[in-house]
């Protein structure tokens, strides 16, 4: 399990990333700007205790938080 606590909007940044969409994309998918989803990614990567965003998505969907 992760423990940690990620926002809606995290949780859909990861979906999309597990889904094999890279930063750009995902920032396109979700109407928003690409520094924005990187700073997301860098506030999940805090909070789920990862050095990279492909272990922050491997850990989500082997904690459940994502599927």
């Amino acid at each position: 399990m992760c423990g940690c606590s990620l926002t809606l909007r995290q949780k859909e940044i990861l979906v999309l990333l597990a889904e094999g969409n890279e930063g750009k994309e995902v920032a396109a998918k979700l109407g928003i700007a690409y520094q924005t989803v990187k700073n997301h990614l860098f506030i999940m990567r805090e909070r789920m205790d990862v050095r990279t965003t492909t272990q922050a998505v491997a850990k989500a969907i082997r904690g459940g938080l994502i599927k």
